[in-house]
């Protein structure tokens, strides 16, 4: 039989059950796994009395793991339906072929780079990737923390669709890809060798993402690959000790789920409101999370002096 990779027949909307079971459902498989070494780095934190975890922060990072894993099973179908849709729309569709699992998960990275440094550019986005990073203790429950609204990031990843990878391909690579940056989000592994530290997003490198110092802020946005950030200037190696979280820490619940879900939507909804113009209320919608905390400071700042003034 001659090989054959493109010009594969359409699949039918009759068929999507028997598709959707045909996606294995690697990250609820792997859960007990990552269960069981995040016990073991808990167990091994509190006999070297190290200070990696606490107590609200660990809390709330697993019920939001949990949110993230029901919203993810709910609109599993409905995924599954919009990729099955753009599958049928291209003519250059593939077989299913798994050793097409390796381009798709190079390019799905690639994009994966591009929607990660949106998110940090861009507030509206940067709402439904703030979750990430509100941790200020960096452990293996970090990883997590995924909002339950960073779903609607899935168009930055319609052109790895669009190439024709076939949607089981596409939905296993997926998974891999987010059950890979499990083992970053962890102290207890340092430095790895030199070629590794170059070519993959390490726990040293992704370190460097957590941090909210000048230097780390926006930086190392690979999720597997590091070599996107060589290749667009984002790279910045682990130097002095990261300093985790957000520029502006939660004041709120730590352990409440909804809260760490949403109070970056609420707060930008806030801000619109008060804001005047359409420029303004643009600004505080599309603007960059990092000059509109500066302006919000400028601004607290500036009523602070009218106050005292006043008074």
């Amino acid at each position: 039989m001659p090989f054959s990779l493109f010009g594969a027949d359409k699949i039918s909307m009759a068929d999507i059950d028997s598709i959707g079971h045909s996606i294995p459902n690697i990250i609820l498989w792997a859960v007990p796994f990552m269960l069981f070494f995040t016990v073991v780095e808990m167990v091994v934190t509190y006999y070297q009395d190290h200070e990696f975890y606490e107590k609200k922060e660990t809390i709330g990072s697993i019920l939001v793991g949990l949110g993230n894993l029901a919203v993810t099973s709910v609109i599993k179908i409905g995924l599954l339906y919009f990729f099955i849709w753009l599958y049928n729309l291209i003519p250059w569709r593939m077989e299913l072929n798994w050793w097409t699992l390796l381009p798709c998960y190079v390019i799905l990275d690639f994009f994966s780079y591009l929607a990660h440094r949106v998110s940090h550019s861009q507030r509206f986005w940067w709402a439904t990737h703030v979750v990430h990073h509100t941790g200020e203790h960096y452990n293996l429950t970090v990883s997590y923390r995924l909002s339950w609204i960073q779903h609607i990031k899935i168009i930055f990843f319609i052109p790895v669709a669009l190439i024709g990878f076939h949607p089981i391909v596409f939905f296993v690579t997926n998974q891999l890809a987010v059950l890979f940056q499990f083992w970053v989000h962890t102290e207890y592994i340092r430095r790895m060798p030199s070629w590794v530290e170059y070519i993959f997003a390490t726990p040293s490198n992704h370190r460097v993402h957590h941090g909210s110092q000048e230097k780390y802020i926006d930086k190392n946005f690979g999720a597997t690959f590091i070599f996107w950030d060589r290749i667009f200037g984002t790279y910045q190696p682990e130097e002095e000790q990261v300093i985790y979280g957000v520029t502006t820490n939660l004041t709120g619940n730590k352990a409440d789920p909804f809260f760490i879900n949403f109070h970056e939507v609420k707060e930008m909804i806030a801000d619109v409101r008060q804001a005047k113009g359409f420029r303004r209320k643009f600004f505080y919608v599309f603007g960059s999370p990092v000059k509109i905390a500066l302006e919000k400071k400028r601004l607290q700042l500036q009523e602070v002096e009218e106050m005292e003034v006043s008074a």
